[in-house]
C-alpha cells in the first residue's frame, strides 16, 4: 500500500463519518466571555456558590432537574465540580456558563466578596456523541427571574456560540413534559420535537420527558439566528 493510498483511504474514512466537532474545547481558550444585551455568560467559578445555591434549593427548580435536595455545604461541593468542568473532547464531557446578570448585585457572603454581578441561573453545553456530532443544551434559571426573556436571551447565544465555535451536526435538549415553559422554549430556538420517551425517570411517579433537536442545516437556513 502507498502512503498516497492510505492517504486517500483516511480521507474516505473521514468523510464517511461526517464533518468532525471542534474538539476537543477548553474553557480557557474564550477569548472574552460570551455577552448580551443584559448579561455575561462565562464559565462558573467556584465564587458563584451562593448564588447558585439560591436557585438550586427551590423545589419548583428541583421539580424539573435531575438534582437531589442538597445543604448550603453540599451544593458548593456541587458548584466546585461544575466549575472544574472546563473541557469539552470526549462523551460525556460537560461545561457550564454562568448566566451574569449586569446590574443585580451578586449574593456572594464572606469577607473579600467584591461587589460583582449576580448569577441567576447556568446553561450547560455536554458532549452525547462525540463521534456523531452532538451536543446537549441544558439550562437553569432562577424563578425570581423568569417571565423577562433572559432565559431565550442566554440561550440563544450559547447555541449561536455552540454552532460557530465547536461544530456540532446536531444539538439536542430533553425536557421533563411537565415543564412547559422549557418546552415553549426550546420551540423558541427552533428545536423541534422529536420524540416523547414513556414513563422513562421516577420522580414520586413515573415520568415522561420529551426529546427535541436542531440540526445545524436548520440554524444556518434561518442565518444563525433564534425563532420568533
Amino acid at each position: 500500500m502507498t502512503d498516497d493510498h492510505g492517504a486517500a483511504a483516511a480521507t474516505t474514512a473521514t468523510a464517511a463519518r461526517g464533518p468532525a466537532m471542534a474538539l476537543p474545547f477548553d474553557a480557557d481558550s474564550l477569548a472574552a466571555p460570551l455577552g448580551t444585551a443584559r448579561m455575561t455568560l462565562r464559565p462558573i467559578e467556584p465564587r458563584d456558590s451562593d448564588d447558585i445555591w439560591e436557585y438550586q434549593r427551590l423545589p419548583e427548580v428541583l421539580r424539573y432537574i435531575p438534582w437531589p435536595v442538597r445543604s448550603r455545604e453540599e451544593a458548593h461541593v456541587h458548584t466546585l465540580k461544575r466549575a472544574g468542568m472546563r473541557r469539552l473532547g470526549e462523551d460525556g464531557d460537560a461545561f457550564h456558563f454562568a448566566m451574569s446578570l449586569r446590574g443585580e448585585r451578586s449574593l456572594a457572603r464572606g469577607e473579600g466578596s467584591e461587589p460583582r454581578d449576580r448569577v441567576v441561573g447556568d446553561i450547560m453545553l455536554r458532549v452525547t456523541s462525540a463521534e456523531h456530532a452532538q451536543l446537549e443544551l441544558g439550562w437553569v434559571l432562577h424563578p425570581a427571574f423568569q417571565g423577562r426573556g433572559l432565559a431565550a436571551e442566554a440561550t440563544s447565544e450559547v447555541v449561536r456560540f455552540a454552532f460557530e465555535s465547536l461544530n456540532p451536526h446536531r444539538l439536542n435538549a430533553h425536557v421533563d413534559v411537565r415543564n412547559t415553559a422549557s418546552a415553549a422554549l426550546c420551540r423558541r430556538l427552533g428545536m423541534r420535537l422529536e420524540a416523547t420517551l414513556v414513563e422513562d425517570v421516577w420522580d414520586e411517579g413515573w415520568q415522561d420527558s420529551a426529546i427535541f433537536g436542531l440540526l445545524r442545516g436548520e440554524w444556518e437556513a434561518r442565518g444563525g439566528a433564534t425563532a420568533s
